[in-house]
């Protein structure tokens, strides 16, 4: 017992050592220290002569230091030892061509595929050498020999990373599109590969390659599988609309499930596209008979209605026809949320709206229902003017739920409000600790809050002019635009060259959208394109500026110059992709559909 004990011991001990010299030997090979890498990784093949991979790299390891004769004879030397490793004469064949003997190489090289051709037990390791050493046609064809001699082996993913690195991007993707028909792989897993070809540009060569030849295999054999790898693609390129022709085009094909068209319907939602999102939640809801489907339809349906219509009375119907239809209970609480929000900041009729989130509060089943009502019903008490009392039911939320999102939302909602009460030290407090482990929206609305908050306290010792922009702030948050409009006026004229005026301005520009003013938000966006151009705001105005131009002036020239400003004068924008898209649109550059 005690001989074994001691033996685990020593083989334990043995491959300790072996881990820490095998790190050590690659640090200094990555550093480029080959002597010292050599050194280590001699000792570590001679005690374990059978380690390829231990061989292999003392060979580069000494390569880099030109050791070539010293290499030729270990060569022979493992040959000579271990007949049955042939991926050897690789290695001989690419010590000779770094040599400048290439005929020689070669006469080496087409032996080894001799080798693999009769299905030497080898093959494989011949075929990861010539791989290792760029030898990539040699490789190409090991590996398709190889799944030709064995039908139950699979090196389609070895082919196309083959082929990408080869520039042939055609054959990778038809490769992978390949691998995923013959069923070896999932959509998911095919995905994970593709991903890094594909970019969030429309007009990208991979991007519309891959579409191409998707649309082609559409043509030829429809299946599921080719309308998903589209709508995910589209759904890069932010072509949302396109996305779901290809999901409901799966859906009508064999009429499972509505969870692909929802799932764009929120996506598209959520980027600000309400046309498409209409578009698939009214899908949805004439699809569908279960009923949550059809009231989570109709939350999106009438959110994305309130946010691109002006017809506020037929909204409201529309609300009062899905209490009708669904009820006033537990299972509609978003759908009351969406109403009060909708009284409250579209109709202006707060005690309305509390008078909702009373009653829901009364139903509410579970604490996180009712710290979303909490949240909403203190989002309308700040809209109302009644901050201490908002402040007491953000911070019920907080308590009651620690660490969860919803506590997050509560927070952020706590810094806001201390801000609109002219409260900056403790509104600091707060977003400080929102920076870390919270959701990235909120976390990015906190850093946005907290940059407006130091950037202006620090050049202003009484906070005079940040307390006048605030105040603003809250008069737009109120919807009391005209008012607020006034206040940033106010702003702009008092603190010229004061780090508040470009803010000043940049709300207004927002706010004159919001009222349809576009040729007045327009001035206002162009007043900050005045200021020099690492100015924070810049790419914001200039993209609003291009927008306003392109999709309500109707002046595409116009927009045309202010895309192309984004692309050429601020690469690093958020906003690149979205103008370099409209940009080659307007200019007139043909798309893959």
């Amino acid at each position: 017992m005690l001989k074994k004990t001691l033996y685990i011991l020593c083989f334990l001990s043995l491959v300790q050592i072996f881990a820490q010299d095998t790190k050590l030997a690659q640090t200094y090979f990555r550093k480029g220290e080959y002597e010292k890498a050599a050194s280590l990784y001699e000792q570590m093949y001679e005690s374990n002569p059978t380690r390829v991979y231990y061989f292999k790299r003392l060979i580069e390891s000494k390569q880099a230091l030109d050791e070539y004769e010293s290499i030729d004879h270990l060569l022979k030397t493992h040959y000579q030892k271990y007949p049955k490793h042939h991926f050897i004469l690789v290695e001989q064949a690419y010590n000779l061509e770094v040599q400048n003997k290439e005929e020689e190489a070669k006469i080496l090289y087409d032996k080894a595929m001799d080798y693999v051709k009769n299905g030497d037990r080898s093959a494989y390791e011949i075929a990861r050498s010539f791989y290792d050493k760029h030898k990539l046609n040699y490789a190409l064809e090991t590996y398709a020999i190889l799944n030709a001699q064995n039908p139950n082996v699979n090196y389609n993913i070895r082919i196309a990373t083959i082929y990408s690195e080869m520039g042939d991007m055609e054959k990778m993707f038809e490769t992978y599109f390949d691998t995923l028909e013959s069923e070896r792989y999932t959509l998911e897993q095919i995905q994970k590969y593709l991903n890094k070809y594909i970019s969030d540009d429309a007009y990208d060569e991979n991007n519309r390659l891959f579409k191409r030849i998707l649309i082609q295999r559409l043509q030829n054999n429809p299946q599921n599988d080719w309308n998903k790898l589209l709508a995910w693609v589209f759904i890069q390129e932010g072509s949302y609309g396109k996305a779901f022709i290809q999901e409901k085009a799966i859906y009508q094909r064999n009429k499972a499930n509505l969870y692909g068209i929802i799932d764009i319907g929120k996506v598209a939602f959520e980027a600000g596209d309400y046309n498409t999102a209409k578009e698939a939640f009214s899908f949805v809801k004439n699809q569908t008979a279960d009923s949550t489907q059809q009231i989570e339809a109709t939350y999106y349906l009438l959110e994305s209605v309130k946010r691109s219509s002006d017809d506020l009375e037929k909204i409201d119907k529309s609300y009062q026809q899905a209490f009708k239809t669904y009820g006033e209970g537990p299972n509609t609480l978003l759908l009351q949320l969406s109403y009060a929000d909708f009284l409250s900041f579209y109709q202006k009729k707060p005690e309305q709206a509390i008078g909702v989130l009373e009653q829901s509060l009364e139903n509410s089943l579970n604490e996180f229902d009712k710290a979303r009502i909490k949240i909403m019903l203190a989002d309308v008490l700040v809209y109302t003017g009644a901050y201490n009392k908002a402040l007491i039911y953000y911070s019920q939320v907080q308590t009651k739920l620690k660490n969860h999102p919803l506590a997050h939302e509560a927070r952020f909602k706590v810094a806001q409000t201390s801000y609109f009460k002219g409260d900056f030290e403790w509104a600091k407090i707060q977003l400080e600790v929102l920076k870390k482990g919270t959701t990235k929206l909120i976390a990015n609305d906190a850093l946005d809050l907290e940059f407006i908050i130091n950037d202006n306290m620090a050049k202003d010792s009484t906070d005079v002019a940040l307390k006048t922009y605030a105040k603003a702030d809250l008069l737009s948050y109120q919807h009391q635009y005209r008012s607020a409009i006034d206040s940033l006026q106010k702003v702009v004229n008092l603190y010229k060259g004061h780090s508040i005026e470009d803010e000043a301005l940049y709300k207004l520009g927002q706010i004159y959208t919001e009222l349809k003013d576009y040729s007045k938000a327009a001035e206002q966006y162009q007043k900050i394109e005045q200021y020099t151009a690492d100015d924070i705001l810049m790419d914001d105005a200039i993209f609003n500026l291009a927008e306003l131009y392109d999709t309500y002036l109707l002046e595409p020239e116009k927009a045309e110059k202010y895309y192309e400003k984004i692309i050429l004068e601020h690469p690093s924008s958020i906003y690149l992709v979205q103008a370099r898209k409209r940009f080659r649109e307007l200019r007139g550059d043909e798309l893959v559909p």
